[in-house]
């Protein structure tokens, strides 16, 4: 683990734009981060009485919310959505993730914004898109996932479909694709000088990234029935396998190179051209596997395949990978105001990311971000006395 250098250079490619981040939960926060991250000025708006809608018992939740500055506003007065109007007029991008029409019903929809500032990206996510009959529904997750086909192919043969935390759906589906989103309209107007909006459904998204999966079951190489097929488990070189201390290892030698080399460390004879291949042979290999991997710990085993191309990586805990040689040669996690956290990512050669703020308390910075809007000492106490902003 490693501490941002105060030497490095502090401006990242989206360094000099502003996007105004209005506060909820799930994808939303996780795209603002990564804006963030990568330069971009994020301004969180919190909602007042409201706090962050995240209880105490939540906050590591609040990682998410670093490299922003935040305002406290009550959206519901004509005082604070007026304020929320003029930090969009010079902003260059809006993210939120309310439920269809919550924004319409506040006077912060894109009709009247983009009215107000052509040139603004602004961008929504929400779980089932804005149209069809799941529109106005709640959902998480785990329900996207089951209406995308995702989720049915997730598990182990004879077993239940396995949720994949909330990393699909919400957060790879619903922040990078709307991270994606921002950056692509972006990049747009700074050609044409004209906004607009980027409006990411998380059942779309995920439909998209199953795009391979779908391609291989209509070609007919992907069978319905979980952990069967090559990259769900089924396959005995693309799965976990237990230790003798109880813990795991990660195997995925799929090509014939890898795969002999995985044999071989493992002491057993070179297999028969095509073994490895033939499903039929598939659970009759993993028994086989399982119980070789069971006469020895996990350290011993990654001594074994630790320096070769075999494939084989340790399962770790959340609480071992900061600590892994890898992670620490290349400062994948950083120690960032007392809190272990992954580094900004994707690494740029000339406008690194970087970690420059910590979470904000919600409201922390509203007296700095209103005196950037012009606002006067009386006027800010004003605003606080008729309680428009926390």
């Amino acid at each position: 683990m490693t501490s941002p250098s105060d030497s490095m250079p502090r401006r990242g490619p989206l360094h000099g734009l502003r996007i105004v981040e209005f506060a909820s939960k799930g994808p939303a926060p996780l795209c603002a981060m990564l804006l963030g991250d990568m330069g971009a000025d994020v301004i969180r708006i919190e909602r007042t009485g409201r706090g962050s809608g995240i209880s105490e018992s939540e906050s590591g939740f609040t990682i998410l919310h670093r490299n922003r500055r935040s305002i406290s506003l009550d959206l519901r007065s004509d005082a604070g959505r007026a304020v929320a109007h003029e930090l969009l007029d010079g902003a260059d991008g809006l993210v939120e993730g309310f439920r269809p029409g919550v924004m319409e019903r506040l006077g912060l929809g894109p009709d009247a914004l983009l009215a107000r500032n052509p040139r603004l990206v602004y961008g929504r996510v929400t779980g089932w898109g804005r149209e069809g009959p799941l529109a106005p529904r709640a959902g998480h997750d785990i329900n996207y996932l089951a209406l995308s086909g995702a989720l049915a192919a997730i598990g182990t043969r004879g077993g239940p479909p396995v949720p994949p935390l909330n990393l699909v759906a919400d957060y790879g589906g619903g922040g990078l694709y709307l991270a994606f989103g921002m950056a692509c309209a972006l990049a747009e107007a700074a050609r044409s000088g004209a906004g607009q909006v980027v409006d990411v459904a998380m059942t779309d998204a995920v439909a998209s990234l199953m795009t391979v999966i779908q391609g291989l079951a209509q070609a007919g190489h992907w069978k319905e029935e979980r952990g069967a097929n090559l990259l769900d488990s089924g396959a005995p070189f693309y799965t976990t396998y237990r230790t003798r201390d109880g813990r795991y290892m990660a195997v995925g030698p799929i090509e014939p190179e890898f795969h002999a080399e995985f044999v071989r460390r493992l002491g057993l004879p070179p297999e028969p051209a095509g073994t490895a291949t033939d499903p039929a042979d598939w659970p009759a290999q993993q028994r086989r596997f399982q119980a070789i991997f069971e006469t020895r710990s996990q350290a011993e085993w990654r001594a074994i395949f630790d320096d070769c191309d075999a494939c084989v990586s340790p399962v770790l805990s959340l609480g071992e990978a900061p600590r892994h040689p890898h992670h620490v040669a290349r400062g994948t996690y950083v120690d960032f105001g007392g809190r272990i956290q992954a580094a900004p990512a994707p690494r740029f050669s000339r406008t690194p990311g970087t970690l420059r703020k910590t979470p904000p308390a919600p409201g922390a910075d509203s007296d700095e971000i209103l005196r950037e809007l012009g606002k006067t000492g009386e006027q800010i106490q004003a605003l606080r006395e008729s309680k428009a902003i926390f």
